[in-house]
């Protein structure tokens, strides 16, 4: 069995889709049901927020199992496949695990770093307990997952990403005419990151805040919550006529603001800074060719980013991530030859007890010590010559390559694979 990742984020789709696929709190019950319902699924559960939604299962067959998760998502949409499935990325056994622990970890936020997800990634787990499709392969790396998004925040300050990425760029505008004291902000977006860069824009006093996006009720809530004001994205060339800083962070896979669109909203030559934070971009990078007008990516402050102390943060995050991702990898090789080792060793126990019950009719006359000194000898030579092998295999296991060492021990020996299979087969199933 292997793990498989199937989802649509925020750095593959346009807002506009992400909130067509996402199913509302009520509905992620039955999306897990159907997952798991699929026919090379063992094991499945979802996470499910306003940027990502993952599909997780335990599968026996990569291909088709693929297929069944994108027609799943692909249905959610409302889309056909072929517009769709380009957004869909896919993760598949060690991918797999390395994709949910940077998830756990902050790391494949759209706010980097930003806490809300570990809970998030606890709530998929929770529900697929409850349900009982989550099995042990799933809850051990969900388990896992949940101790590295713990381990990275406790010693890091991973947290601090995101609200520095903000604060730095708004410094960076602040150098072009763009200090938003006392100035008319406009914030694209009404995510996590458009959420902070509310709340930063109305704590260094900007006079006028304004949230525009896609979904109104969206947009509504977080102006209130920062007394500013919400306005549709139909309306955004209206606003952009009178603003002096614009924060964009929707992500919205197309651009949000051509440069037709600002040419025709100025008046004058008044600066006008853009701090573009989204990936892909929200702003066309050719507004600068418009007087007065500056634009600030994540490119523009990746150097300065990186030698900061949240840029360290993120590295050290990141660090520990690869660490963990290559321990689990090795535990779960280990523990894949397992089976094989048991079955050897339960093997040569079947022939020492055969050979003991033969030299009991051909020796009927030997006494109980002599017996006993007989079969503790015999049992010493099957160990010794099962030490080397049992040893060495667990070895190799963690080595990359193709081989399947476990496969070729037990054909050396000629082992059952039912008796392999036994030794994992959960207790009540035959």
């Amino acid at each position: 069995m292997s793990v498989l990742v199937v989802g649509v984020s925020h750095n593959s789709a346009p807002v506009w889709l992400l909130e067509r696929v996402a199913p509302e709190a009520e509905a992620v019950p039955k999306l897990v049901q159907a997952v798991a319902a699929c026919e090379h699924v063992t094991e499945a559960t979802v996470i499910a927020t306003c940027n990502r939604v993952e599909v997780y299962a335990d599968v026996d067959r990569f291909h088709g199992s693929v297929e069944e998760l994108s027609r799943l998502l692909v249905e959610r949409s409302g889309e056909s496949a072929e517009a769709m499935l380009r957004h869909l990325y896919v993760h598949y056994d060690d991918g797999a695990v390395s994709h949910l622990f940077q998830v756990a970890a902050g790391l494949d936020s759209m706010a980097v770093g930003e806490g809300q997800i570990l809970g998030q990634t606890r709530e998929a787990l929770r529900l697929g307990q409850e349900l009982g499709t989550v099995g042990p392969a799933l809850n051990v790396l969900f388990q896992q997952a949940l101790r590295v998004g713990k381990r990275s925040r406790a010693e890091t300050d991973i947290d601090s990403a995101a609200p520095t990425l903000v604060g730095t760029a708004l410094d960076r505008a602040a150098r072009h005419g763009g200090d938003v004291g006392g100035q008319r902000v406009v914030v694209v977006g009404a995510g996590t990151m458009a959420g902070l860069a509310t709340a930063t824009v109305s704590r260094r006093g900007a006079a006028e805040v304004v949230v525009v996006n896609r979904t109104p009720e969206r947009a509504e809530r977080l102006a209130r919550e920062y007394a500013g004001r919400a306005v549709a994205l139909p309306d955004l060339p209206a606003v952009l006529a009178e603003a002096d800083v614009v924060i964009a962070c929707a992500g919205a896979a197309g651009l949000l603001v051509p440069r037709a669109m600002v040419e025709s909203a100025r008046t004058d030559d008044r600066p006008l800074v853009f701090v573009d934070l989204a990936l892909p971009h929200d702003v066309d990078p050719a507004v600068t060719e418009l007087p007065g007008v500056t634009r600030i990516d994540l490119v523009d402050l990746a150097e300065e980013l990186e030698t900061s102390a949240a840029g360290r943060e993120v590295a050290e995050v990141r660090r520990i991530v690869t660490e963990e991702v290559a321990a689990f990898l090795a535990a779960r090789r280990s523990a894949s030859v397992t089976p094989t080792v048991v079955a050897l060793r339960s093997m040569a126990t079947s022939v020492v007890d055969a050979e003991m019950e033969r030299l009991d009719h051909r020796l009927p006359a030997l006494s109980p010590e002599e017996r006993a000194e007989v079969l503790q000898t015999v049992r010493r030579v099957a160990d010794k010559l099962l030490h080397e092998p049992t040893v060495r295999i667990k070895e190799l296991a963690n080595e990359t390559g193709a081989v399947s060492y476990a496969a070729a021990l037990a054909e050396l020996f000629a082992l059952d694979p039912e008796a392999v299979d036994a030794v994992t087969r959960p207790e009540g199933l035959s």
